[in-house]
């Protein structure tokens, strides 16, 4: 009757262990790719080309490692799979052109109000933001932009591969995938505070105002980071939290508060009622597992969820 018990003991210690890992693992992650940000010393604001350029070779770096993170999780975890690192972390070619489309048909549904504002307010601004989508002279204009490379291209592809693709398997065995979703984006949204750091070195606003910024970016970045991790966990695929991402990088928030005000307020308010009706209503369908096949990263969930 002894020995039932004493494995009973073991497996739940391992469990415990595993937990640990799991979540320092994560913590670990984070605090490498924030701190990479401040490897380098300088006076010079977030957006000067000089920082922008350092920092995402800094970043760049991280992303690229955290293959190696997630390696050595598994053998400190003790977790067995039969996958390769790369289909953990969502880099993968099945159901990989579902995987760029209808995640980012889902964002533009639920831009749809904010879209329909611009149409409304700039009807030739929108035309040619849509001609400049085709226009190669305008990606050139763009590539060559610091800026815009960062928030674009560099930021989402980063932030995803690690906060998405690395930390969401390493969370699932503990957490399960439910709750991998909202666990992750904990981190996400935490790794964005550092920007009270250098707002508060700048001195451009008072304390106050600066801790109610970094309050509300925890708040859009946790929401979002959410998002993305569902999408990740319904699709096995890194490239839709990028392109989502990157797509909301470009529109930022929705601004309701000029949608309230303006001369089109009742159509407008539709338009924006709508998105998120239809938001909700296409969410679970346009992120079948049907249309991306197996997902790797559900094979580490526990058994009860393993169908995630």
């Amino acid at each position: 009757m002894l020995e039932p018990e004493h494995v009973l003991v073991r497996q739940v210690e391992h469990f415990n262990t595993k937990c640990w890992a799991c979540v320092l693992s994560c913590l670990l992650l984070a605090c490498v790719y924030v701190g990479s940000l401040y490897v380098w010393r300088s006076s010079l604001p977030r957006d000067h080309p000089t920082v922008i350029k350092r920092r995402c070779a800094s970043v760049l770096l991280v992303a690229a490692l955290s293959p190696v993170a997630v390696k050595a999780w598994t053998h400190w975890a003790d977790i067995k799979v039969n996958v390769s690192v790369w289909e953990l972390m969502g880099v993968r070619m099945e159901g990989f052109i579902p995987a760029v489309t209808l995640p980012l048909l889902l964002t533009l549904v639920f831009y749809f109000g904010p879209l329909v504002q611009s149409a409304m307010d700039n009807p030739g601004g929108f035309t040619l933001e849509l001609h400049s989508a085709f226009d190669i002279q305008s990606w050139r204009s763009c590539v060559i932009d610091a800026v815009w490379l960062r928030d674009q291209v560099v930021a989402p592809v980063t932030e995803e591969l690690v906060f998405r693709g690395a930390m969401l398997p390493m969370l699932v065995p503990c957490a399960g995938p439910t709750g991998a979703i909202f666990t992750a984006p904990l981190f996400f949204g935490v790794a964005h505070l550092h920007h009270v750091i250098e707002q508060r070195r700048l001195n451009k606003e008072s304390m106050s105002v600066i801790l109610l910024v970094a309050g509300m970016q925890f708040l859009y970045t946790t929401v979002f980071g959410a998002f993305s991790a569902f999408i990740f966990m319904r699709t096995g695929h890194v490239v839709g939290p990028v392109v989502c991402h990157s797509f909301c990088n470009s529109q930022g928030l929705p601004d309701i508060g000029s949608a309230l005000q303006h001369p089109q307020r009742s159509a407008l308010l539709f338009s924006y009622l709508m998105g998120v009706l239809l938001f909700v209503v296409l969410l679970f369908p346009l992120t079948d597992p049907f249309f991306y096949g197996t997902i790797p990263v559900c094979r580490l969930a526990p058994a009860p969820e393993s169908a995630c």
